[in-house]
């Protein structure tokens, strides 16, 4: 679901268990929260591409994704060449498979916005 105001939302069901991808769009970044089951702020990534790498900080760090949350931002602030503050809120560790199709689900809602 999209509106003008640049706020995307998408419920996706992956092995049955049920996430929510929320994307706030800025002029200059992107805010992305995963959330399982009801919408948590969760472990908290920031990532700025401005030069040939990303700089990327942890702000609340993760128990168990801290790979996956690091590469939403990093993957989203390089495409961008800006900011990207990432946060996930999930319930047991994720499947890499799960964690492929929930990067693909984000990447493919920031390019078709």
């Amino acid at each position: 679901m999209t509106s003008p105001n640049g706020f995307f939302q998408k419920m996706v069901n992956l092995e049955s268990r049920s996430f929510s991808l929320q994307i706030q769009k800025f002029e200059n970044g992107y805010f992305v929260s995963v959330s399982e089951g009801s919408n948590k702020l969760g472990s908290m990534v920031v990532s700025l591409a401005t030069g040939p790498t990303p700089i990327t900080t942890t702000i609340i760090p993760s128990r168990s994704e801290a790979l996956f949350l690091k590469l939403i931002a990093e993957r989203i602030s390089t495409r961008m060449r800006g900011i990207a503050l990432a946060s996930t809120f999930i319930q047991k560790p994720l499947e890499p498979e799960t964690a492929k199709a929930l990067m693909s689900e984000i990447m493919d809602m920031i390019e078709n916005e």
